[in-house]
């Protein structure tokens, strides 16, 4: 059985990349990436792409007269790798419709904060610990869920909290939350490509699966 081909979009230094990598190469994750797109041509996540000889590309939106021909230029490169998941690690870019048409329920994402609150367009990385820890809540966590054509709001895949209730900073919270984000991503790609996701509109159950598991 031929292993499920993946693309990493990343924008930054490629730790969820790395993590995923280490998972593949582990057996953990029955996949191989077959490429890395990045819109940063400084992203630490080309370093890993050379270091595990693994085909990259930079494409930058400044490169191209608007969003659409700039997601056409993705598509392109995606179709020509014979993709068959997306895996987002930090990209900062909006996924072009194109994309979410052409791999509908297999795109997925992570989010630093349980969905749907701290969520939606300007909601990443610092600027989501920021705003947590204003409000004040006392629990954060990560969110896995499956991309479409709004910010955030796809079917949700996996969470998990992390309690913040003494945490003394928004990097603090930052912290805690990276130890489980890596696990988490890795836990749900796994299911993704062993085809173990059953969507239902935005209800996601995991075949094998139980609330006590």
């Amino acid at each position: 059985m031929l292993k499920k081909r993946l693309a990493v979009l990343a924008s930054g230094r490629g730790s969820n990349f790395q993590a995923i990598i280490e998972k593949i190469t582990s057996g953990y994750i029955p996949a191989s990436i077959a490429l890395l797109i990045t819109n940063n041509p400084d992203a630490g996540a080309i370093d890993i792409a050379k270091v595990h000889n693994i085909p990259w590309q930079v494409i930058v939106p400044k490169d191209f007269p608007d969003s659409k021909s700039f997601n056409d230029q993705i598509l392109k490169m995606l179709i020509a790798a014979k993709v068959d998941y997306l895996i987002l690690a930090g990209y900062l870019k909006l996924i072009g419709d194109q994309i979410i048409d052409k791999y509908e329920n297999r795109i997925i994402n992570i989010h630093p904060a349980l969905l749907p609150s701290f969520g939606g367009k300007g909601m990443y990385g610092h600027h989501v610990h920021q705003a947590i820890y204003d409000r004040g809540v006392k629990v954060s966590g990560v969110t896995v869920h499956l991309v479409n054509k709004e910010y955030d709001a796809g079917p949700i895949v996996l969470q998990r909290c992390v309690p913040i209730a003494t945490a003394k900073s928004p990097d603090e919270i930052a912290q805690r939350v990276l130890k489980i984000e890596h696990e988490l991503y890795s836990q749900a790609i796994k299911f993704m490509v062993e085809d173990r996701l059953i969507i239902n509109g935005s209800r996601v159950t995991i075949k094998g699966e139980t609330d006590f598991d």
